[in-house]
């Protein structure tokens, strides 16, 4: 019988990426658009869905609490949540792999005045407090406290418009809060909100469904709230991390790729760092080229919300300077935990010092291949980066975190040039070195 392995990617690397890639719709705003979907009894279409893990599990949480979710293929849902039980707990073996599912939480109780959700999972890059989430739920009038296994219950007999200053700016709290108070009675301020397109996208989106918010995009959003929503059709808007992913791989590989379906505006803070290390960036309408020719230069980055640099392409952009000539600083503002991956990259022959939240960075001419675990989502992608840069091959392990957030990565890939292949046995592993040469 064929040995069954984990699934791993095997990746020979060396070649440079060249083509065009699509890119597919925002995983971060997808699963807070699909959440708020549950807050109308009306049918509401979702089209631009990404097909990753992530989202599936939100879908089949909405259909276990007793949602309507109907594929109509496979980027486009209706969804209907007028069966939904506002008293079942939502709580299944889906609810806490994904840090999404929180997002559930602000939707019933906007709709429904009660919540109660098992805390999610998602990857370990360090402290993620839902703590500004409940401080907002409060301050709307909603009793909410945390209790163990692991869950959070929010009642409330009714809410109430309120003033929130968020004392940090929190993507997560700033949708959670949002959702919660279009459905509020009166007047919600949100101060210090969190600016990320996805924060805009669901603001769109609910907006589309008869709610009135203003001011989405900037630090103050202004929240009427309304009796009820209704159905729309909508379609998120395109991954701005994953476009991200493909600019930062076309630059380390020394290609020429040229990535479709994004909004150029949102990627600005790559085409800038690209640009100042040495790289030639064309813009179009919905379409940015990235040319890489040579060896790169270096630059110093900090990770800061929207529209400052994401944290999540600080690993890629990590990578990317490890190849460059001379010394770079990466500074992660948002996540403690987030150099995990140096270990795995140092494997390559990557020079990184991280102290505290820096790394120090001196770069190398080239990686060497190794065999690499991966510690998360952002820096899986990361290290597919680094094999694809590489000489010879490299194996990944945990691959389950990429496809939580990256539709067709391989295949995409593939696509462009690299050499690289999902290997579940033995004689997958055999018949990779025999047909790209060992």
């Amino acid at each position: 019988m064929e040995e069954v392995m984990k699934s791993s990617y095997l990746v020979k690397g060396g070649t440079p990426l060249t083509g065009e890639v699509e890119i597919a719709g925002a995983k971060n705003a997808a699963l807070p658009i699909i959440a708020a979907s549950i807050m109308t009894d009306e049918t509401v279409v979702v089209e631009n869905v990404p097909d990753v893990s992530d989202i599936r599990a939100l879908l089949a949480t909405i259909d276990s609490i007793g949602g309507h979710v109907e594929k109509i293929d496979r980027h486009t849902f209706k969804i209907n949540g007028s069966g939904i039980n506002r008293y079942a707990p939502v709580d299944n073996k889906y609810v806490k792999k994904i840090r999404g599912s929180y997002y559930l939480i602000g939707a019933l109780l906007g709709k429904y005045r009660n919540a109660e959700v098992a805390l999610p999972g998602g990857c370990d890059i360090g402290l993620r407090p839902i703590n500004l989430h409940v401080k907002g739920f409060k301050a709307l009038g909603a009793d909410t406290k945390l209790i163990s296994p692991g869950r959070i219950i929010a009642r409330a007999a009714r809410l109430t418009g309120a003033h929130i200053f968020m004392d940090m700016v929190s993507v997560g709290a700033t949708i959670n809060v949002m959702m919660a108070a279009a459905m509020a009675e009166g007047v919600t301020i949100i101060e210090n909100a969190a600016k990320e397109p996805h924060v805009v996208d669901l603001a769109n989106f609910l907006n589309s469904m008869g709610a009135r918010i203003k001011g989405a995009g900037t630090d103050v959003i202004r929240i009427v709230g309304v009796d009820s929503l209704h159905g729309t059709e909508y379609s998120i808007i395109p991954d701005q991390i994953e476009a991200g992913t493909y600019m930062f791989a076309a630059a380390a590989t020394r290609g020429d790729v040229l990535i479709r379906n994004v909004i150029p505006k949102h990627l600005e803070c790559f085409s800038v760092k690209l640009t100042e290390i040495g790289c030639q960036i064309e813009e179009f309408d919905d379409a940015v080229r990235v040319v890489a020719t040579g060896r790169l230069g270096t630059t110093t980055v900090k990770t800061l919300p929207y529209p400052g640099f994401p944290t999540d392409m600080q690993p890629q952009m990590t990578i990317l300077l490890g190849l460059s000539a001379g010394t770079s600083i990466v500074t992660e503002s948002i996540f403690e935990s987030r150099f995990k991956y140096v270990d795995e990259l140092t494997k390559m022959g990557a020079v990184i010092t991280v102290e505290g939240n820096t790394a120090i960075i001196e770069g190398v001419e080239r990686y060497m291949a190794a065999d690499m675990e991966v510690p998360d989502l952002r820096a899986g992608a990361a290290l597919v980066i680094a094999a694809m840069a590489a000489d010879g091959f490299s194996e990944l392990s945990g691959i389950h975190y990429i496809e939580r957030g990256y539709e067709d990565f391989p295949c995409k890939l593939r696509k462009l040039g690299a050499e690289i292949q999902v290997v579940r046995t033995e004689e997958d592993r055999k018949k990779f070195h025999f047909v790209h040469g060992h």
